[in-house]
């Protein structure tokens, strides 16, 4: 990893909240939701069928998580920067098809889109 992945400013690829809504309503074109939010900010809302693995964890994570490289990602978080460096991680890793959800869990929320809390 040559570049500052860890910089949450720049560009990455981005999905719209109701885009990424109604991609989850298609099992089988559903992305992989990778929230990268602290385990206390996930615990409060979080969008259904997401995995937490906040962004200071990722890093030594991503082994573990067993990512298909075919299965699109999206990484989330409150407002859309942590995710950027999500992004570029897995991007490094191998992982093409990802982006952040554009605005963060904000975002969605503003959208009224669904939630799950604990």
């Amino acid at each position: 990893m040559g570049r500052f992945w860890w910089w949450p400013f720049g560009r990455v690829p981005e999905i719209a909240a109701q885009e990424l809504y109604s991609l989850l309503q298609d099992r089988e074109r559903a992305p992989l939701i990778l929230d990268v939010r602290t385990h206390l900010e996930w615990s409060g809302s979080r969008i259904p069928g997401a995995i937490n693995v906040p962004v200071t964890e990722l890093s030594g994570a991503l082994a573990s998580l067993g990512l298909e490289r075919n299965r699109p990602v999206v990484a989330i978080c409150l407002s859309a920067h942590r995710s950027i460096p999500a992004v570029r991680l897995l991007q490094d890793n191998g992982i093409r098809n990802v982006r952040q959800l554009q605005g963060g869990m904000r975002a969605w929320g503003k959208a009224g889109l669904p939630v799950e809390k604990s």
